[in-house]
């Protein structure tokens, strides 16, 4: 595998390259504080609460882990503000952090092995470092202003070039998304996305599904309903591993913000060409938009 070109080659200074690989540490070691914790309890008789309805899962795994991952930034980076999902904004540093310490939450909850860890370091609107854990399988994928890694060794993405042989990952619809576009036109974009893809498969985790696309094993992913913590560290993993990666902004944040702050997304691995999927998720972005407009 060659190694990655630096994607990022108007870096003012070696200084904000060393400054990336030193936080991308700390959100490293951060994601493996937790791992052996969250491992432990993994398929154990999990207590389960909800959130904002049915569908939002939360257990009192999730907030240990956060308060771990928050301890562990603040003792190596005191600089810092942090926002997670499950506590919110703390903080008020140079270095802003978006963490979810369970990302998959529903997984975790009901033995699927599908679900990570997942933390990035932003600095003035710029993700500058990231890493996704996935505890179930050992798998580390990391991400400085250069490169990205798995398991310490140069990730490069591939996809299939056409759609019709193509794996998508999507959670797309879920009820929510029956209430803003409507049921039949949701199941409709559902129903040409199976048609179109050879594979279509709904695991649950956006920050996995697109360190997936980044390592080359799916070729593409899409979500309507993400927040910061879910995707910020997954795109620059993505990125840096030669893939793209197009914001939604769906109506709800103005055109222009940074991608990872946009709650929806369309990721593709190097080389693909999905006319089908572009149409249909900037058809659910347009339809969203005037909606919020109205």
């Amino acid at each position: 595998m060659q190694n990655p070109t630096r994607v990022n080659p108007s870096l003012d200074s070696e200084d904000e390259l060393k400054r990336s690989l030193r936080l991308m540490e700390i959100a490293k070691g951060a994601a493996l504080a937790v791992g052996e914790p969250l491992l432990q309890a993994f398929r154990s008789n999990i207590a389960v609460d909800y959130k904002v309805d049915l569908h939002d899962v939360v257990t009192i795994h999730d907030k240990r882990a956060e308060a771990t991952i928050r301890a562990y930034i603040l003792e190596h980076e005191p600089n810092s503000a942090i926002m997670g999902e499950e506590g919110g904004q703390t903080g008020s540093g140079d270095i802003q952090w978006y963490v979810d310490p369970i990302d998959g939450t529903a997984n975790f909850a009901r033995g699927l092995a599908f679900w990570c860890v997942s933390i990035a370091a932003v600095i003035g609107g710029d993700v500058v470092a990231g890493a996704i854990f996935d505890p179930v399988s050992g798998m580390m994928f990391t991400a400085d202003l250069a490169v990205a890694n798995l398991n310490d060794r140069p990730l490069r993405s591939r996809a299939v070039a056409e759609e019709a042989h193509a794996t998508l990952i999507t959670g797309y619809p879920v009820a929510r998304d029956f209430r803003l576009d409507g049921r039949e036109i949701a199941l409709a974009n559902l129903g040409e996305l199976v048609e179109t893809f050879s594979t279509l498969r709904r695991p649950g985790s956006a920050a996995l599904s697109i360190a997936h696309v980044a390592a080359g094993w799916v070729d593409a992913a899409a979500g309507f309903g993400v927040n910061a913590w879910d995707v910020a560290a997954a795109t620059l993993i993505l990125k840096n591993a030669g893939g793209r990666y197009e914001p939604l902004t769906l109506g709800k944040v103005p055109v222009g913000v940074a991608d990872f702050l946009c709650p929806g997304y369309v990721a593709t691995g190097e080389g693909a060409h999905y006319p089908t999927l572009e149409r249909v998720a900037r058809s659910i972005c347009e339809n969203r938009v005037a909606r919020a407009a109205a």
